[in-house]
């Protein structure tokens, strides 16, 4: 596939670059629309998505040169152009997570509240964005043959652009996306119709969701972060799930009705 969708000037505009903003758009919008159920201030939710996705590219590309480092030690410039690829997800995740805890600590919002508004609006920009690995013929899994791709009844345009170099390979972004879109779709409709959530259990349902499907994933991609012998995207997998699953079951026990996600007055009396 030809990772450049079009030239300007001289300028490459990437495919990778393009579906990473359109997915933080539609995010955006998203969030945007949730959190005008609970009467926040749109300046709000508009600074925090700022800075979270500022520094959550940040913390991504960070995470992915950490662990790549000697791709990079010979090349310092070529860290910064992040329009070739090398974003990891599970840095822009941590990066984007602490941001949202400071700027909530400041502005004395609930920050939790705010990462079940977030999640959704996450795990779709996810689905979108592993589609720039597609035209940069990157996070693929192992050779396997055009007879198997075809009988997992993947699209022909698909099929054609795993054929790197004459060897087919596993489309795994597909896969991870295919798997954000249903979790999307999850997220969505427990938050619309489960009337007994609880604050924090949708960012517990991402956080399981998300961590089993790139758990295994993982296990097929063969251009994997590694920390040693392990795949360093398992190793956090593993974490965010027993994180998620953890405080998952503690708040289903907990009692406290003034935890439930729709109980708005708990986020109105908190912005200033």
């Amino acid at each position: 596939m030809n990772p450049e969708l079009f030239n300007i000037f001289g300028i490459s505009i990437k495919w990778y670059s393009v579906l990473i903003l359109l997915g933080i758009i539609l995010g955006f919008f998203l969030a945007d629309k949730e959190s005008k159920k609970f009467n926040l201030p749109k300046d709000f939710i508009f600074d925090l998505g700022f800075w979270a996705i500022i520094f959550g590219i940040f913390g991504a590309r960070l995470y992915y040169v950490i662990f790549n480092f000697n791709i990079y030690k010979n090349d310092f410039w070529e860290i910064f152009r992040v329009w070739n690829g090398g974003l990891a997800i599970h840095g822009g995740i941590i990066a984007g997570l602490i941001t949202v805890l400071v700027y909530c600590k400041i502005k004395d919002v609930k920050a939790i509240r705010m990462t079940d508004i977030i999640v959704p609006s996450l795990i779709l920009a996810q689905a979108i964005g592993r589609w720039g690995n597609f035209f940069n013929g990157e996070a693929h899994g192992p050779a396997t043959t055009i007879t198997n791709l075809q009988n997992l009844h993947i699209p022909d345009f698909i099929i054609n652009g795993m054929n790197i170099n004459g060897i087919y390979y596993h489309p795994t972004f597909l896969y991870e996306s295919l798997w954000c879109l249903l979790g999307f779709l999850i997220l969505i409709l427990i938050r619309k119709f489960y009337k007994y959530l609880k604050t924090g259990q949708l960012t517990c349902v991402y956080l399981m969701w998300y961590s089993v499907g790139r758990l295994f994933i993982e296990s097929l991609r063969t251009d994997s972060l590694m920390l040693g012998q392990f795949k360093v995207a398992q190793l956090v997998s593993l974490i965010m799930f027993i994180v998620g699953f953890v405080c998952f079951i503690y708040l289903c026990f907990n009692r406290l009705k003034k935890g439930q996600y729709y109980e708005k007055k708990i986020l109105k009396e908190k912005i200033k």
